[in-house]
């Protein structure tokens, strides 16, 4: 018989500050993996008190709340060992795990890499840990065998790290390595962080345990996809994606022995002296915790047999249907932890607010949505049907309020401090600031949140109105370039078999409609132009020198710039909205409003 560790990996979706509720759902989670026993359940980095908390960890009593949470749990744990992310405390505040073993906390171990880029600010609040940890069967006087499960517990950032803990811990026997994490989602982000982890897993000889979280968070949503490598890097178990899962899995411990003896590279450094602590804990043992190989199962099948797991690896999505569903699950959580549960969408006809009300009826229901129509004198009829078919292929409520005789009364009230001037841009601005006021008003009257409509492509370059388009609750594709938000639809109108979004909608030339004749095209690039430019200078950080290399027209790219540039006090007023690209404005883009700085290229 091979020995094994049968370890189960809960992927749960915690909230901020919750901690009843997340402490619930650690319990419950616990209570599952030990029905199919499991011998050890790991949770997600900071799982007690959701993730990121933020400024919280500046309040001394939420830090002290966070801790009695912490041993409510502990004291409500039999039978299984489980791994719990929380906030430890001493003379500082760290990022910590907690193992927990016979209602007590047996063992603590502090995360050595604080990560402080991106869309992280660790190195803000924590101190940092400084001595790996791997755990031991209490009473083994080996610190490893073939027979011992010997197990490093490390957090996020530092697996991410070639010279981390994990390292360390293998080299001083752990065949198993456990990493608790809150990894935020972007576009194509688990294809590289599963790539990371193999490597890690290959180059150090050791079986890597990677516990996601799964849910949204403010603009941040997790992605879940929990994962297991073995000592030779390949993938054998993994979770859903942007869902809780219970991912339970058969570890073969020998594997990892054996593949250390026909490995002579590493011995020499697994002889060297690593400082590190090691824990004692009594892992329990179930009925049939010994296999012939390794074996995986989800939290599907209600009554698993040990010696029989099936291996299950859970498909990636595509990469439309998972930038959508990371759109449904950022809305939905936003809503839901916020205490909303119906919105009203600013519909025009356009693609914008199409995808919107789509992601909106998938995130909430359409008894939860309510799509208004806004028409003004410069409205296409073609507008008002695909807005009214749209609402009538989903399902949700549709509401027609014209804005003209308001625009007219505007109009008529400031004609004689206008007196003298042109029309421009200002009159354009008046309807959709009209249009903003009667989406307040409705949201106001009936406790339904707002959805703005504005994508990446035109907050980029302020393609949008203060206080008119962009006055709303939520942005839901405010990170949403506008060529993707073309293929999203075509995705869903995939996902439902027939045009369920009016193919013209997706045919017909973008247009604000806020006087006549109106295109997107007067005013900007050709969109499939202007992407790539915004890709480049604003998630690339590329100079306009480099841009021009790139084959772009030089006065394009110098407006597209100068725009961007302008623009970011607008950014700066705008709604909270899902993060899906590697660099988002707000918390990973963060420049100077008032700022003299520009690239002459």
């Amino acid at each position: 018989m091979i020995p094994s560790l049968r370890i189960a990996l809960a992927q749960i979706n915690a909230t901020v500050g919750d901690l009843d509720g997340n402490a619930a759902r650690i319990l419950d989670f616990a209570q599952q993996a030990r029905a199919r026993e499991a011998q050890i359940v790991a949770f997600p980095e900071l799982a007690v008190t959701g993730y990121p908390p933020e400024d919280l960890l500046l309040k001394p009593g939420f830090v002290a709340a966070n801790l009695e949470s912490l041993h409510d749990i502990a004291r409500n744990i039999q039978g299984i060992t489980a791994i719990v992310g929380f906030v430890d405390q001493d003379s500082d505040i760290y990022n910590a795990a907690a193992v927990i073993n016979d209602e007590e906390v047996v063992a603590v171990y502090r995360k050595m890499f604080l990560p402080n880029y991106g869309v992280f600010d660790e190195q803000r609040y924590f101190g940092m840990g400084t001595v790996p940890v791997n755990l031991r069967q209490a009473g083994e006087e080996q610190l490893a065998s073939a027979s011992t499960p010997l197990i490093g517990i490390n957090i996020c950032e530092d697996i991410w790290n070639p010279a981390g803990p994990t390292e360390a811990q293998a080299l001083a026997g752990a065949q198993v390595v456990i990493n608790i994490s809150a990894s935020p989602y972007y576009a194509g982000k688990v294809r590289n962080r599963e790539r990371m982890i193999a490597t890690r897993a290959a180059d150090s000889v050791v079986i890597v345990a990677f516990c996601n979280m799964a849910g949204g968070q403010d603009e941040l949503v997790f992605d879940g996809a929990s994962s297991i490598f073995n000592q030779e890097g390949d993938l054998i178990a993994r979770a859903r994606q942007f869902e809780e899962d219970l991912l339970v899995a058969d570890l073969d411990l020998t594997a990892v022995f054996r593949q250390r003896l026909h490995d002579p590279r590493g011995r020499q450094e697994r002889s060297r002296q690593v400082n590190l602590t090691v824990h004692e804990c009594v892992l329990p043992v179930g009925e049939n915790t010994e296999t012939s190989g390794i074996a995986t199962d989800t939290a599907e099948s209600q009554t698993a047999q040990p010696a029989t797991l099936p291996p299950t690896i859970t498909p990636l999505l595509d990469s439309r249907e998972e930038v959508y569903r990371a759109l449904v699950l950022g809305t939905a959580d936003y809503l839901h932890k916020n205490g909303f549960n119906k919105v009203v969408i600013g519909l025009s006809g356009g693609v914008d607010s199409t995808l919107v009300a789509a992601i909106a009826v998938d995130a909430l229901g359409p008894e939860n949505v309510t799509g208004v129509s806004m028409p003004s004198r410069y409205s296409s009829s073609h507008s008002l049907e695909d807005a009214e078919t749209l609402a009538t292929n989903f399902g949700f409520r549709y509401m027609t309020i014209p804005i003209d005789d308001t625009f007219q009364a505007y109009l008529e009230m400031l004609a004689p401090s206008f007196e003298n001037s042109e029309p421009d841009v200002t009159e354009e601005n008046i309807q959709a600031r009209i249009r903003g006021n009667i989406l307040m008003a409705l949201s106001n009257k009936f406790g339904w949140l707002v959805l703005t409509t504005g994508n990446k492509s035109e907050m980029s370059v302020g393609y949008a109105t203060l206080y008119g388009d962009m006055a709303g609750g939520y942005a839901v594709i405010k990170d949403v370039p506008k060529m993707l938000v073309y293929d999203l639809c075509r995705w869903r109108n995939d996902q439902a078999g027939y045009a369920i979004i009016p193919e013209r909608v997706l045919s017909k030339a973008p247009s604000a409609e806020l006087r006549p004749d109106q295109k997107d095209e007067d005013s900007l690039p050709p969109y499939h132009v202007l992407d790539p430019i915004l890709e480049a200078y604003v998630e690339d950080d590329r100079s306009v020198s480099e841009i021009i290399d790139m084959g772009f027209d030089p006065k394009t790219v110098s407006e597209v710039v100068r725009l961007v540039d302008r623009n970011e006090y607008k950014r700066r007023q705008a709604a909270v909205g899902v993060k899906i690209t590697e660099r988002a404005f707000g918390r990973d883009r963060r420049l100077p409003i008032t700022n003299r700085f520009r690239d002459q290229g």
